[in-house]
């Protein structure tokens, strides 16, 4: 007989996400510096969205995997803990290495290096990502769920607001230094990734002692589980062929609702890994004035690899401004998700998520318009700059691409949560990481083409086309059927 789930104060919701927070950061960190690093370290512009294919790729194999291995774990530390505490060492390990990548060139290529720790970091991020998805689910009661997943958002984007403006403020508040040559790393960003591992383990360490997961027995009386479900939960690990057998089934069964959204997160994904891939060489382009040139391994290698100062330091300004306009977009986010709630309750989940990815596609879109290479004086109050123009005004997008990535960090996993078995959330939570990890595999395969042979590696333009991509996502959100928890789950 099914329970009554009971309802969670407003700070058990907080501390069942707190953890996200630090994960956020270090993908943060990563999302604002992995280029620039990459860049720095010897990459050309049309090769750093394979190099990003990594991160994808890890989340595809991982996911799944921690997914169904959580909802058939049941410890003395809980059911998804162990695998946020896990995952949350491996990627304190990679963040202390990546940016130290010139140390160990006695043993490989700093590029070699740099994407293997790349590849550690999002492996390990993901181990957290999924289970605490599914911690939301499992501690959550249906009533508060857009709460649930708001606050998440919320916690996210803060997380991402500091990590994001880390390197800016270590340059322009502390005074460390940010300009590298090639092979080299900023000092801003190796210390920058040395706090977020530090941040990271704290907040994970602050989830996992100051939530207690529900025991086997009180989860299935929660979630409407029979005994024998239960037991079949809990059963000795399967042989890899039935599991794989087990596992293409529940991909054939997916519930219609995740069928829906499918479409829509390979729009919006595809969108957003544009936008982490080629923000830094776009407004180094388009807003410092920086030539194509500068991007041209075989260029630079013609004149010795040595860049005039002047390209050096605007490199550098710049890769500490994309810090400031991607705190600011989530920062928007973390302003927008505390509505989020109430708007999905007042006017549907699907109006509000199809009018945020609306307002990130023209936000996208409106890149173009803000070029203007004359300088500026900035007070941010905690440090002054002088920065372009354009510079300033792309904060303006940023208002928009917060609203679309809080709505996508929150609407689908709200949509789908309802939908979903109690005893297969985790691998179900893991199957739909599918739809955010192809769209950027398949972007990373296309888009540093489309940006050599399309637009002659001119990357403002392609953050145009990510534009494009974000609003048909938004028009196919009113394809998506939503299933309530008492309706059937599978077609």
């Amino acid at each position: 007989m099914r329970k009554q789930q009971p309802q969670l104060s407003f700070f058990q919701v907080w501390n069942v996400s707190f953890g996200f927070l630090g994960v956020q950061f270090g993908f943060a960190l990563q999302n604002a510096n992995v280029s620039r690093i990459l860049t720095d370290l010897g990459a050309d512009l049309h090769s750093l969205s394979l190099f990003w294919i990594v991160a994808p790729l890890m989340g595809l194999l991982v996911q799944p995997i921690v997914g169904a291995a959580s909802d058939r774990t049941w410890n003395r530390l809980g059911r998804r803990k162990p695998y946020i505490l896990g995952g949350a060492l491996a990627a304190v390990i990679g963040m202390i290495l990546l940016p130290n990548a010139p140390l160990f060139v006695a043993f490989m290529a700093p590029m070699i290096f740099g994407v293997l720790m790349v590849a550690l970091m999002d492996a390990s991020f993901n181990v957290c990502f999924q289970p605490f998805r599914s911690l939301v689910s499992d501690m959550v009661p249906g009533s508060q769920r857009n709460v649930g997943y708001s606050v998440q958002s919320i916690l996210i984007n803060i997380g991402a607001v500091v990590g994001s403006i880390l390197p800016f403020l270590l340059t322009n508040v502390i005074g460390l230094d940010n300009t590298a040559q090639k092979g080299e790393v900023a000092e801003t960003v190796v210390w920058a990734f040395y706090i977020g591992a530090t941040v990271l383990l704290g907040s994970v360490l602050w989830t996992v002692y100051r939530t207690k997961e529900y025991a086997p027995a009180d989860y299935a009386a929660f979630k409407g589980l029979s005994e024998q479900d239960l037991a079949t939960n809990v059963a000795p690990k399967k042989s890899m062929i039935k599991r794989l057998h087990d596992f293409f089934i529940l991909v054939k069964t997916m519930p219609i609702t995740m069928r829906g959204l499918a479409g829509v997160q390979f729009f919006s994904w595809f969108a957003l890994f544009i936008m982490w891939v080629y923000t830094t060489p776009a407004i180094t382009q388009h807003i410092w004035g920086v030539e194509v040139k500068w991007f041209d391994p075989d260029y630079l290698a013609s004149i010795g690899n040595v860049m005039p100062q002047a390209i050096v330091d605007a490199k550098g300004a710049a890769g500490d401004w994309v810090g400031i306009i991607f705190a600011a977009y989530s920062l928007f986010a973390a302003i927008f998700s505390i509505f989020l709630a109430r708007l999905a309750d007042k006017f549907g989940r699907k109006l509000v998520y199809a009018s945020s990815l609306f307002i990130g596609g023209l936000s996208y879109i409106s890149f173009m318009f803000f070029q203007d290479l004359t300088p500026i004086h900035v007070d941010l109050l905690i440090t002054q700059v002088t920065v372009p123009t354009g510079a300033v005004y792309l904060l303006i997008p940023m208002i928009g691409i917060g609203i679309a990535w809080a709505a996508i960090l929150a609407m689908p996993y709200a949509m789908l949560a309802g939908s979903l078995p109690a005893d297969k959330t985790g691998v179900y939570m893991g199957i739909f990481n599918f739809t955010i990890a192809l769209p950027q595999i398949i972007s990373g395969i296309t888009a540093g083409l489309i940006l050599k042979y399309v637009f002659d590696n001119v990357a403002s333009n392609i953050i145009v086309l990510a534009g494009v991509s974000m609003i048909i996502g938004g028009c196919l959100v009113f394809f998506v059927k939503e299933v309530n928890e008492n309706e059937s789950l599978v077609d």
